[in-house]
């Protein structure tokens, strides 16, 4: 536990001033605890004191010429007390002005941690944002967006509790126990020892219910990101919950997720709230104990105050130890937590950065496939892909569902890594460049247009960011998108919505268009730029995409095979080999599997039945 408190605190090490501050406020105002019990025993004493020794509670242990010293004292004090009004106004207003300063660093303490806590795990959340975004597409590609956000958002938030909430009891509770012990200690040392006798009892409860608490704590996240993924995938595919009537589907689904929700919170609320009142109970043993020590012993026993002295103070003991048997559960629950959270951070990038990068020069440079092999997982995609693409070539990537021409796609922008073989761009191995150099060079028009919520223009100026305004509407000129962005209300400033949702499919296209227009790459790369268009849609689009290509190296892979019958090459992929290639005609001519795609899509009486390219 203490490796996992250290890691927690060594978070905070950017504000470590503050945090020991309220360390120490913390520690002062653990001392004001006692502090505030003998305040209340010192003014009664001052102001109806008793004679000898006895008023003081001395235990037999302390020499007898230093109880009558403060015996004398005590009595010359409240001798000069009583003589002055003035100055038993201030000695009984020592008690509220102790509760005040208590109070005073208490607000301190807390301040400054919650100050540090919050700061803390923002930056935890940002640097985990940062190392997310960083990893491979593969990685995306196992783990559920839902669990990310859980995990990003929740179990960082059981970080934050333990810099926030769980310091301050760590720092302050011991604080009080130790010196509300040392107290009973020096004033009744038979009585504090008869009733801390049941205190180990305590233990067996606060230990059986912090391993329950931290195996339903780990259930509970597990859940929690269930119903974040319920709920990510029910938003956004609304469209197919609504048009198949699954409304109530995923709804019972996300009930009964919830009621596993519901179980292991339970769990969690027991083992914090069960080990409180067995403290509780202990307690009260532990005085029932000390009045049978006191009903049996011959001796002198001590006075009505001394005796309440004690019951208090013992009371006021097991206050911060069932705060610490609390603790010791949140912080089982927190331990949980920040496992997922750390094994997020310790997550290595499949795609590695270079070391030493090299400089890519990708403006009039050869793209070589050298027997490149890749499979997802056990799932062979690519198999020995040999394949040049000459500067300024429109190399168009058709075949079958599968065939693995988006993946080749995947493997240039260094989405992943091959398993064998290799990607060179003028002469360079892709993976002895940075990634970021890389995709600079890199302009890439999707099927799927993701716009963000923002304005129209910020949407454009993603392709280069600090583009001017000027330059993102040149673009969108080039992208015959102006036209249309001028006539909304307002205009560049107009928002997207989520995921562009209050623009049609061909705009969103030509946003996305001249995101790819002001990047101003060498190399362009349409992955089924305009198989979702009607024709109306398409016709703008692809005279947009006509502009863009030119004098560019540009990877096309096409669903509708009119749009690809004047590129320079056209590949032919099936079974994840290259089994074809040539222009339209020389692949029309040899009779091949070209020739039997182009006659589904242009001669079968029922085309829409033809199998769907990728």
């Amino acid at each position: 536990m203490f490796a996992f408190l250290r890691k927690v605190w060594g978070l905070a090490h950017p504000y470590r001033a503050r945090f020991q501050l309220g360390v120490l406020m913390g520690v002062i105002s653990g001392l004001f605890e006692p502090l505030m019990i003998g305040s209340v025993i010192f003014v009664y004493g001052l102001l109806f004191p008793t004679s000898g020794a006895e008023a003081m509670h001395f235990p037999s242990w302390v020499p007898q010429a230093m109880q009558n010293w403060a015996a004398a004292a005590q009595e010359a004090v409240s001798g000069g007390l009583k003589a002055h009004r003035g100055a038993v106004a201030a000695v009984v207003a020592l008690i509220p002005c102790v509760i005040l300063l208590r109070g005073l660093f208490t607000y301190l303490n807390v301040y400054l941690l919650q100050w540090v806590a919050v700061r803390t795990i923002t930056d935890l959340r940002v640097r985990l944002f940062r190392h997310l975004m960083s990893l491979s597409a593969g990685f995306f590609g196992r783990v559920r967006t839902g669990e990310l956000i859980s995990r990003s958002m929740g179990d960082t938030s059981a970080l934050q509790t333990i810099i926030s909430n769980a310091t301050p009891i760590m720092v302050k509770d011991p604080v009080v126990l130790t010196s509300l012990l040392a107290c009973l200690l020096w004033l009744h040392p038979a009585l504090t020892l008869i009733s801390m006798v049941v205190m180990p009892a305590c233990m067996a409860p606060v230990l059986i219910y912090s391993r329950k608490a931290r195996r339903s704590a780990r259930e509970l996240q597990t859940q929690s990101a269930e119903l974040g993924n319920v709920m990510v995938e029910s938003f956004s595919g609304y469209r197919v919950v609504k048009a198949y009537n699954l409304e109530e589907a995923v709804t019972e689904r996300f009930r009964v997720i919830s009621r596993g929700f519901i179980s292991h919170y339970m769990r969690i609320v027991r083992s914090l709230q069960i080990p409180g009142p067995l403290l509780e109970f202990v307690g009260g043993v532990g005085v029932a104990l000390v009045l049978a020590y006191l009903f049996v012993q011959t001796g002198n026993r001590p006075t009505g105050a001394g005796f309440l002295t004690v019951v208090l103070s013992i009371f006021a003991m097991y206050r911060p130890l069932k705060n610490l048997t609390r603790l010791y559960n949140t912080l089982e629950q927190a331990r949980a937590s920040s496992e997922r959270v750390f094994e997020l951070l310790a997550t290595v990038n499949s795609v590695p950065e270079p070391t030493h990068p090299k400089p890519l020069r990708a403006a009039g440079a050869a793209i070589h496939f050298e027997n490149v092999e890749f499979a997802y997982g056990e799932k062979p995609v690519l198999r020995g892909i040999n394949l040049e693409i000459k500067p300024g070539q429109l190399v168009a990537l058709v075949g079958p569902s599968g065939a693995g021409k988006t993946t080749m796609s995947n493997l240039l922008l260094r989405f992943y890594d091959p398993q064998r073989g290799r990607l060179r761009i003028g002469g360079v191995d892709i993976r002895d460049v940075s990634v970021l150099d890389l995709r600079n060079q890199i302009a890439l028009v999707t099927q799927e247009i993701i716009l963000f919520n923002e304005s129209l223009s910020q949407n454009i100026s993603l392709g280069r960011p600090g583009a001017s305004q000027a330059e993102i509407e040149t673009a969108a000129k080039h992208a015959n998108a102006h036209h249309f962005i001028s006539e909304m209300p307002q205009g560049y400033d107009t928002l997207a919505g989520e995921r562009g949702t209050r623009l049609s499919g061909g705009q969103r296209q030509r946003l996305a268009i001249a995101r790819a227009i002001i990047r101003n790459a060498p190399i362009l790369i349409l992955d089924e730029a305009t198989s979702s268009l009607d024709n109306e849609s398409e016709r703008a689009v692809q005279a947009a995409l006509d502009g863009l290509m030119r004098d560019r190296t540009t990877i096309c892979i096409a669903h509708r095979l009119s749009t690809i019958q004047k590129a320079d090459q056209i590949v032919v992929m099936n079974e994840g080999r290259i089994v074809e290639t040539g222009t339209h005609v020389e692949l029309i001519r040899n009779g091949g599997v070209y020739q039997r795609l182009y006659e589904l899509q242009f001669e079968s009486p029922l085309p829409s039945r033809a199998p769907a390219l990728v």
